[in-house]
């Protein structure tokens, strides 16, 4: 198969489709949005920083149909401004086939004794309630897709659940609940529930827990967007409930 080949497979994977990135100019994040625009979907950005939303929207609209840029704080939104959210989309749209969460709030290893309580109320709000209000506020749309997909992107939980990884740490423990548990009550409808558990990454997130880590071994977050894609699309049937790690 020529180079030229792969676009052309990739973009009937999501061809048609709506999906929602948070976090769309993080690590994976933006490598995932990328991914998606190329396998054909119309693909919502949303995150904090609009500049570097931009730059993710100019890449994307490249690479397939128009994205939709949506600027939001998860630290600061409420409910109301997530309901607000998935009434544009369906509204500009008509329809979200799929979320893929990939945004994450993480500031460095920290003794729990020594964090400040308002840095572990941010990690977790961000990191599992901002996630929850999201899903929740998707849920009417995407279960009136024929194939609606709800994908996490979640941490090594023996990893981050050593000490020092504070409220991240603990919020992807719930992160991880919120799959399984979601996964059961949602096994009657048209949407399923997974996680993608990427390997080490080189991330901002991971610079920040290994300051000094060079390892040239450490794959690129675009290793890891073509497993979300799979989850995405109609090929992550068969992960349905469950957390994938490629690596395992």
């Amino acid at each position: 198969m020529s180079l030229l080949q792969v676009p052309t497979r990739r973009a009937q994977e999501l061809a048609g489709r709506v999906v929602l990135v948070s976090g769309a100019h993080g690590g994976l994040g933006e490598a995932s949005a990328r991914a998606c625009a190329q396998a054909g979907a119309t693909v919502v950005l949303l995150g904090r920083r609009p500049a570097k939303l931009n730059r993710v929207y100019d890449a994307c609209a490249q690479l397939g149909p128009e994205p939709l840029l949506y600027p939001l704080d998860l630290e600061g939104a409420a409910p109301d401004d997530y309901a607000e959210l998935a009434e544009r989309i369906g509204s500009e749209l008509g329809r979200l086939d799929g979320v893929l969460h990939c945004a994450a709030e993480f500031r460095g290893l920290t003794p729990l004794e020594h964090t400040d309580p308002a840095a572990f109320a941010r990690a977790i709000h961000v990191n599992l309630t901002a996630a929850w209000w999201l899903s929740q506020a998707c849920l009417p749309l995407l279960k009136a897709a024929d194939d609606g997909a709800l994908v996490f992107a979640l941490d090594d939980l023996q990893r981050v659940g050593a000490p020092y990884w504070g409220g991240y740490g603990v919020a992807q423990h719930g992160l991880q609940a919120l799959v399984h548990m979601l996964h059961a009550e949602l096994a009657s409808t048209p949407v399923r529930v997974s996680a993608l558990q990427p390997g080490p990454m080189r991330t901002t997130l991971r610079a920040r827990a290994y300051a000094e880590d060079n390892d040239p071994t450490l794959a690129d977050a675009s290793d890891y967007a073509a497993h979300c894609i799979t989850l995405l699309s109609p090929a992550g049937t068969s992960r349905r409930g469950q957390v994938w790690n490629p690596t395992a």
